[in-house]
């Protein structure tokens, strides 16, 4: 037996389906999830020593791959003076300066310990600062567990063929409304419908939960005018795509600027940490200025706080996301021209380092069109490519993600495991 299959045999007895978090089951695709025990740049390493390239990078923050020694020797400096204060540093300061610097849509932040919180939090401060309760979300977009949100999100829950979740109370998904992501027509008609009522919109700029699907042209712009119309908060959830997709976010590739932005990921280079920030005036209404609650003892976190910092000045280097960017559209084009010549319909998305694959001719644009890709496809690809040395996201509805440790090299072998690994879906057809 593998060391995989009996650490997961054994975690099931202990750990409600064996993970801490439900897509790491492989519930989507079938088979035995890898435990991993070590990670060097673009490279990971399971419990039996089988070494694999890495396209998950911890779901996004490891914008500069595993292990990098800048960030490595900022977390050993932080850790040497103490793991958590529960009180103000320095550091906080400097973080917040560099947010609001790379962000300038935000003017004040606040720090929490995951996106879940920050988008929570976010949505508590739209509907203290507007005094409404309804919010809009989109069909496949996910923004965290808590309660509000949990209603038709993407990700994890459409791998385990679920709309929502349970434990919801229908009284407050009742306070939800959705829409498909890019459908126009149905925004326009939600605010026709709502408009007075809505205290928020929050969306993902770029949908990163459904795989990874870009707004239509002026999607977001529509969204911008809606709600500066009606008085409503727009929250970007940028936790996946902040300093992911460029420096300053799906906000300044667009130049769309939200009343709000949540952060994550990146801004803590691997370690837990989120934010959310805004205006003044919405960001006012938080205690201890104003009426709307929310705390953490764990916010801030020096040793979060300094790899994140870390992360994110390596990521201010000249050039970095332009050949992020170009690194990611060689390898995933590259793999979706292999697919092609092999017989399957398929296409790649990316913007600067995350991705999406899919099996279908083109791009999908909503969560039903996603649907449509060819599942089974996918997860022959995911297993044949498992058994190459080669670790794509566990679902066929997640982004992936290249760090800057992806080289030549490692895309190199990426494409010669997945030509071989089409080969052998053709042979099985």
């Amino acid at each position: 037996m593998s060391r995989n299959q009996e650490l997961f045999d054994r975690s099931r007895h202990l750990i409600p389906g064996g993970v801490n978090s439900p897509v790491r089951a492989f519930g989507g695709v079938g088979g035995v999830p890898r435990f991993f025990q070590r990670g060097q740049g673009p490279h990971v390493y399971d419990a039996d020593g089988k070494r694999y390239i890495d396209y998950v990078c911890s779901w996004g923050p490891l914008l500069h791959g595993h292990a990098h020694p800048v960030v490595l020797e900022a977390v050993r400096a932080a850790m040497e003076k103490g793991l958590s204060f529960g009180a103000p540093t320095g550091l906080e300061l400097e973080m917040a300066e560099l947010l609001t610097e790379l962000v300038p849509s935000i003017e004040q932040v606040r720090l929490t310990s995951s996106g879940t919180e920050a988008t929570m939090s976010a949505i508590r401060v739209a509907r203290g600062f507007t005094g409404r309760s309804r919010i809009l979300k989109f069909d496949g977009c996910y923004h965290g567990h808590s309660d509000s949100l949990l209603v038709k999100a993407g990700s994890g829950l459409l791998t385990f063929g679920q709309p929502s979740s349970g434990g919801v109370p229908a009284e407050l998904a009742a306070l939800t409304t959705v829409v498909d992501y890019n459908d126009a027509a149905a925004v326009r008609a939600a605010f026709d419908q709502y408009g007075h009522e809505l205290a928020a919109v929050i969306v993902e700029p770029i949908a990163g939960n459904m795989n990874f699907v870009l707004p239509d042209p002026g999607f977001l712009q529509l969204l911008r005018d809606l709600c500066t119309q009606h008085g409503t908060v727009l929250i970007f959830d940028e936790v996946m795509t902040g300093f992911r997709v460029a420096l300053g976010g799906v906000q300044a590739l667009y130049g769309i600027t939200p009343d709000m932005t949540t952060l994550g990921k990146v801004i803590g280079g691997g370690l837990p940490i989120a934010a959310f920030g805004g205006r003044r005036d919405i960001m006012s209404c938080l205690a201890p200025l104003g009426s709307v609650y929310q705390a953490g003892t764990l916010s801030g976190n020096p040793v979060a706080v300094s790899a994140g910092l870390a992360t994110l000045h390596l990521a201010q280097e000249e050039g970095f996301h332009v050949a992020l960017g170009e690194r990611t559209r060689e390898v995933t084009e590259g793999i979706a021209a292999l697919g092609r010549a092999a017989g399957f319909p398929m296409c790649a998305v990316s913007v600067g380092g995350m991705f999406g694959l899919f099996f279908r001719a083109t791009p999908p644009r909503n969560l039903p069109e996603v649907m449509e890709c060819d599942r089974d496809s996918f997860n022959r690809l995911f297993h044949a490519m498992l058994d190459e040395g080669v670790y794509l996201a566990p679902s066929a509805y997640e982004a992936g993600f290249v760090s800057a440790a992806h080289d030549g090299d490692a895309i190199q072998e990426t494409l010669a495991a997945a030509e071989r690994s089409f080969a052998r879906l053709r042979a099985a057809a």
